[in-house]
């Protein structure tokens, strides 16, 4: 017999995981409720809609993807390393990594899920452009490499979205940001 509730959290994560694999389309009440093993009254239990579930799913997005990665960058000691660790990181092969794609197709239709993109964005970049300027990059230079590097880091996703990487890719990765940036 399944269980009535299930926590808030596990919701979260299993729709962060199905919507990375099939968009809006993976997020079915019913099928999740059954992978969590309860009622999918618990669904409703947490979240009024799907709209709402979403949300909080983009929420987990923002603090798990990008809050994350910068706290684990900012724990290096020196600007050089912090850089190399936020390249070693980003670049390398995730899972779930298609959540992004399927996020910004959401987000055509629903302008608060874009703005909440565009800052994510506007962040990274923002930190990239920092971690720049503090070894030595002028302030515009700073922004548009930082801009190049995230541009990259999309167009390395979309290049290598189903394709199985070698094990020496980030040489090849490391190769061509030594065009954008020296670090």
């Amino acid at each position: 017999m399944p269980k009535i509730v299930a926590e808030k959290k596990d919701w979260i994560q299993l729709g962060y995981r199905l919507f990375a694999e099939k968009g809006v389309s993976g997020i079915v009440v019913e099928k999740m409720s059954k992978k969590l093993n309860c009622n999918k009254s618990s669904f409703y239990w947490h979240f009024k809609t799907k709209k709402e579930f979403i949300n909080e799913i983009v929420i987990y997005w923002v603090n798990t993807k990008t809050k994350n990665i910068i706290t684990r960058t900012d724990s290096e000691e020196n600007t050089s390393q912090k850089l190399r660790k936020l390249i070693d990181i980003t670049y390398s092969k995730m899972p779930y990594s298609d959540f992004i794609f399927y996020l910004k197709r959401y987000a055509v239709k629903d302008e608060k899920i874009s703005k909440i993109i565009d800052k994510v964005d506007a962040e990274r970049i923002a930190y990239v452009g920092n971690l720049l300027k503090k070894m030595g990059y002028s302030s515009k230079d700073a922004k548009i490499k930082a801009s190049l590097l995230y541009k990259h880091l999309i167009g390395f996703y979309e290049l290598t979205r189903y394709k199985e990487l070698s094990e020496d890719y980030m040489i090849e990765v490391k190769k061509e940001i030594n065009q954008i940036i020296s670090y």
